[in-house]
């Protein structure tokens, strides 16, 4: 539904206009950016061929590799390239699409972190019946309601986008196209469509944050009763998980549960989670995991033999 629309594209202002900080811009999110596709890559192909990683988890931690990967290309590239425009602009269908897949594979990535700390929850305080809740079944049913539920968030934020009318203002304040800056170039009273945004993504964020946290509090405290051994592998696993999910929703939760305002900082704090956490994920996971980095030394040595070989 699109209503009076005389806009057929936007200009994004990007996180600069200078162009010596332009080329910074570009250098820098493009190193990021390569980093994130290496670093998802790698956990991707390790979790895909080694057979140590074959629990729930792992399950868990390929899907949430594959969604970052999407969620940074469906943002990272065109800004890299608009770095080098002088005036970069998108086209009102470019920037639909990327509301939609911006916002289907963020919400996949929460939908994932829950998942995550389910499965840790059941693994440290329902040790007996991990095997049987957990199942590979379950866990594949679980995994497809979360890209459903991801497809239903974001078609609801693409009603909401199409159902506002653009009559004359088409310069956006930021690198990508979101429900937040284009409520501020809508030629109508928008309260209630930031109501429903709120509602939908502020709640989204805020609800799953709620529930990761008291999760890993009731976790955090049912490990009282296990050995040191145990204390320390569920604590490293535990920890790294709730580093990715205060970098992810913190930011997520400032953009999306205020009114339709705009701050100077919010490019900034949007980057967090747009193209921070997507980089800094792989590193979490594998530096703080043994398993996964035994498995790509494994990985790696099978490489350098095959290799040798020919």
């Amino acid at each position: 539904m699109q209503l009076n629309n005389n806009v057929t594209e936007f200009i994004l202002l990007g996180l600069t206009q200078d162009p010596v900080r332009k080329k910074i811009v570009f250098t820098t999110f493009l190193i990021f950016y390569l980093g994130t596709l290496l670093g998802n890559f790698l956990i991707i192909t390790t979790i895909k061929t080694s057979k140590a990683l074959g629990s729930p988890m792992y399950f868990f931690l390929f899907h949430l590799s594959l969604s970052d990967t999407c969620f940074s290309t469906c943002i990272a590239p065109r800004m890299i390239a608009d770095s080098l425009l002088k005036n970069a602009t998108i086209s009102f269908s470019e920037c639909i699409v990327q509301v939609f897949s911006f916002h289907f594979f963020g919400c996949l990535e929460i939908f994932i972190l829950v998942l995550m700390a389910v499965d840790r929850y059941v693994a440290i305080c329902k040790p007996l019946h991990y095997t049987t809740i957990m199942s590979y079944q379950v866990c594949g049913v679980l995994v497809a309601v979360a890209w459903v539920g991801s497809c239903v968030h974001s078609s609801a934020q693409i009603f909401l986008a199409l159902s506002l009318p653009f009559c004359g203002p088409n310069v956006i304040d930021h690198y990508l196209c979101d429900l937040q800056p284009l409520l501020q170039l809508a030629c109508t009273d928008t309260y209630v469509t930031n109501l429903l945004l709120v509602s939908n993504s502020g709640a989204i964020c805020t609800v799953s944050f709620v529930m990761l946290m008291f999760s890993y509090a009731i976790i955090l405290h049912s490990l009282r009763n296990h050995s040191a051994e145990g204390r320390k592998k569920a604590l490293s696993t535990c920890i790294s998980h709730i580093t990715v999910v205060i970098l992810f929703f913190g930011p997520c939760i400032f953009i999306y549960t205020r009114p339709a305002t705009t701050f100077s900082m919010d490019k900034m704090i949007a980057l967090f989670y747009t193209l921070g956490t997507p980089l800094i994920n792989p590193l979490i996971y594998t530096l703080r995991n043994a398993e996964v980095k035994i498995a790509m030394r494994l990985l790696w040595s099978k490489k350098l033999v095959s290799d040798g070989k020919r």
